[in-house]
């Protein structure tokens, strides 16, 4: 789970900076469109930083297979889901928004496993 830590980190500190990037250094440059793209990744981007520091603090109790599945599918979705709605959105290339349910998927299978441990951890 040490790894997970370091993600953690680095997608944390990358949904702010890139935050911040798209308010200040995008807001001029791209259509209010292609700007909610943006801010459509770096929210769900953010969300799923706060869930993979909820596995985190799941796993301090013990790490389950369910737990690393959990942690593996929300770094997938974060780098799928929102770095498909990032290129979008700089690249204005419509077909990279076909990626983006890849990584939503991710997502919805990352909260599966959470529910599968807890229903484990509430027997």
């Amino acid at each position: 789970m040490k790894k997970y830590a370091l993600l953690f980190a680095a997608f944390g500190f990358l949904s702010v900076a890139l935050g911040a990037f798209a308010a200040h250094g995008l807001k001029s440059r791209l259509t209010e469109k292609y700007l909610a793209i943006f801010h459509t990744g770096v929210e769900y981007q953010f969300y799923h930083v706060l869930a993979l520091g909820l596995v985190l603090v799941l796993s301090q109790g013990a790490v389950t297979g369910a737990l690393k599945l959990a942690a593996l599918f929300f770094s997938l979705g974060i780098v799928i889901f929102s770095g498909s709605l990032y290129a979008l959105a700089l690249t204005e290339i419509g077909l990279l928004g076909a990626v983006t349910p890849f990584g939503g998927l991710c997502f919805l299978v990352g909260w599966g496993c959470i529910f599968a441990h807890a229903l484990k951890w509430s027997q």
